[in-house]
């Protein structure tokens, strides 16, 4: 019952007064009972049951008061006093003295049991808060760990904070070239519709939270908006925020938005709510850098890839137009001049013939390494038939299923043309295979590939393989290769790259 009462807030006070009423009568009508049963003082101690329950409940100095109560009623009913208050009797001067300090003592270690189960329930409540708030900044830090971007993790950082410090409002807004800042995420009410509107644009001059972290790229706070003048914090009291503590967003030394934490109450943040918005402010901040650093790589493997395309593409016409057709024409003039030879010198036109035959198998090397450097073949037909071509060249057998029903830009279709050679020439080469399924099919916005072979698999996209560089170029197109490749099994290697051609690019804030 005690654990009952021993609650941080006390009942109202005049609840308290009928408890103990209720409890002085009851006492008075069993004393009575008791007095019949165990004649003299011993009633007495009756009357402490309401002084503890009353010290419990409500406090030191209504159970005081319960004290004296019972103190006088149990005088008034089972003493004889000499017409006063004050006992006839020393027995009963010496119960009554031991009564009175007894009720005392009973206030005070009941009320100091109240005090430290009051102090240690408002300790299991911070721990459990800082509790919940470790376990909310972790799972967003492990969303920034994982590489989750920007979409990810703004809006788990807006609930966890809202769910963590039980806001009733969060927001991230984004600081651009000028004087308002636009709403880039809110958090909802209970009724699921978000306090301010996605897009909603800020003037960051006057007093609010925002402008206040704008102007000083630190953490600042406003503790009673009703303080405050201004269409901004006219507009920040019309959804009901009262108080706010917003932290800046900061990347690489640049001060890109600020997360703001909202509540409907004045005075509503201790001193370390700053810190604690700010622990997930930098984690946005980490999320945004590293998305852009990512986009920063990729772009740069894009443009890497395409220039040496088109320093490939160059090489390929260089050949094709200059040395190709100069050991063609060569070729044409070494059998004219064989035919020419009389008869009568057979060993002049067997030497002159072989002079012709290694001009036109130097001329089909040519063509090979033209074809290896860049597929014109692709450039002209496209892709189907530039594979097709491939098929056809493989020394061993190749089932070839094409699916291609969506145009491919040039670069997606270079790079599969590259996968799938890489492909056949590791199953020719290395993998002792005895065929192998390739299929390319367009599935959606993407280009599927897969490639398999039934050979000795073992394949790796470690340093030295052919594989890393295909790699690279399909994770250029924002794209993901991937190879299978268990011993004695066989090697599969799939590949999907995005059909669009669009380079990526740095992320705002907004993502």
């Amino acid at each position: 019952m005690l654990g009952l009462l021993l609650r941080p807030s006390a009942p109202p006070m005049m609840v308290g007064v009928a408890v103990a009423a209720a409890f002085i009568t009851a006492e008075t009508l069993l004393s009575f009972v008791v007095r019949q049963l165990a004649p003299g003082s011993a009633c007495g101690a009756l009357f402490l049951f309401g002084v503890l329950v009353i010290s419990a409940g409500w406090g030191i100095r209504l159970a005081a008061a319960t004290s004296l109560a019972s103190a006088a009623t149990y005088v008034h009913f089972h003493m004889q006093t000499t017409g006063g208050m004050l006992p006839a009797h020393a027995e009963d001067v010496v119960a009554l003295t031991i009564f009175l300090p007894l009720a005392f003592l009973i206030n005070v270690l009941v009320g100091q049991a109240r005090l430290r189960t009051i102090e240690a329930r408002a300790g299991r409540r911070a721990a459990d808060l800082v509790a919940g708030q470790q376990a909310a900044l972790r799972r967003v830090a492990t969303l920034v760990a994982r590489g989750s971007g920007p979409e990810e993790v703004y809006p788990a950082a807006v609930t966890e904070l809202a769910g963590g410090l039980g806001m009733d409002h969060v927001a991230l807004l984004q600081f651009g070239d000028d004087a308002a800042a636009p709403v880039v995420l809110a958090s909802r009410d209970p009724i699921g519709a978000p306090k301010l509107a996605v897009g909603e644009r800020f003037w960051l001059y006057g007093c609010s939270v925002a402008g206040e972290v704008a102007a000083t790229g630190a953490a600042a706070r406003i503790d009673d908006y009703d303080e405050v003048d201004g269409a901004t914090a006219a507009r920040i009291r019309a959804i009901g925020i009262r108080s706010a503590v917003g932290a800046p967003i900061i990347v690489g030394g640049q001060l890109r938005g600020v997360l703001v934490a909202g509540s409907t109450q004045r005075h509503a943040f201790g001193a370390e709510t700053e810190a604690h918005v700010g622990d997930f402010a930098d984690l946005v901040a980490t999320a945004i850098s590293n998305a852009e650093t990512r986009a920063a790589l990729t772009a740069s493997r894009a443009r890497i890839v395409t220039a040496a395309d088109q320093a490939r593409r160059g090489f390929e016409r260089d050949l094709h137009d200059g040395a190709q057709q100069r050991v063609v024409s060569l070729g044409l003039a070494v059998r004219a001049v064989e035919a020419s030879v009389p008869a009568d010198q057979p060993t002049l036109r067997r030497d002159i013939a072989r002079l012709a035959s290694g001009l036109s198998a130097l001329s089909t090397e040519l063509q090979d390494v033209s074809r290896g450097i860049h597929p014109a073949i692709l450039s002209k037909g496209g892709l189907g038939p530039a594979l097709r071509s491939l098929a056809r060249r493989s020394p061993i057998p190749v089932d070839l299923d094409l699916d291609i029903t969506r145009p491919v830009p040039e670069s997606v279709g270079v790079a599969a043309y590259y996968v799938v050679a890489e492909a056949l020439t590791n199953a020719a080469k290395h993998a002792e295979a005895s065929g192998v399924d390739v299929r390319a099919v367009t599935e959606g916005a993407e280009l599927a590939l897969s490639i398999s072979d039934d050979g000795i698999g073992g394949a790796t996209t470690g340093a030295g393989s052919g594989l890393t560089g295909l790699t690279d170029r399909v994770e250029a197109l924002s794209g993901q290769l991937t190879v299978i490749s268990p011993r004695d099994i066989g090697t599969t290697l799939t590949a999907r790259i995005p059909l669009s051609c669009i380079e990526p690019r740095s992320p705002q804030l907004a993502g």
